[in-house]
């Protein structure tokens, strides 16, 4: 747990996400439209993978991936940040990680 703890302090916003699922690409992708680049951490590609999977799972997430983390704050898997984004409340979670375009 403390691996997954210290990766999702390290960046903004960070999705912990497996190669093959579709469902971490979308939300890599709604980020990426809002403005956002994620740091993405690959769990299938990690030798600590199935102990990651494991925290994630223990820390409150329904499904292991895609697990989102913004400001070091799980804020929880595909339903949660489609429900906020939906709500309007997943843009001000994000707007201090935003890229301003010039």
């Amino acid at each position: 747990m403390d691996k997954v703890m210290r990766l999702a302090q390290e960046k903004g916003v960070v999705i912990f996400s497996k190669s093959s699922c579709c469902l971490c690409y979308a939300v890599n992708i709604l980020f990426q439209e809002l403005g956002v680049s994620p740091t993405v951490h690959e769990i299938d590609q990690d030798p600590d993978g199935r102990e990651m999977e494991k925290a994630l799972l223990k820390l409150g997430c329904n499904a292991p991936v895609p697990a989102v983390f913004i400001g070091g704050k799980l804020v929880g898997s595909t339903n949660e940040v489609m429900s906020r984004h939906l709500s309007g409340s997943l843009i001000p979670l994000l707007k201090p990680y935003q890229q301003t375009l010039s």
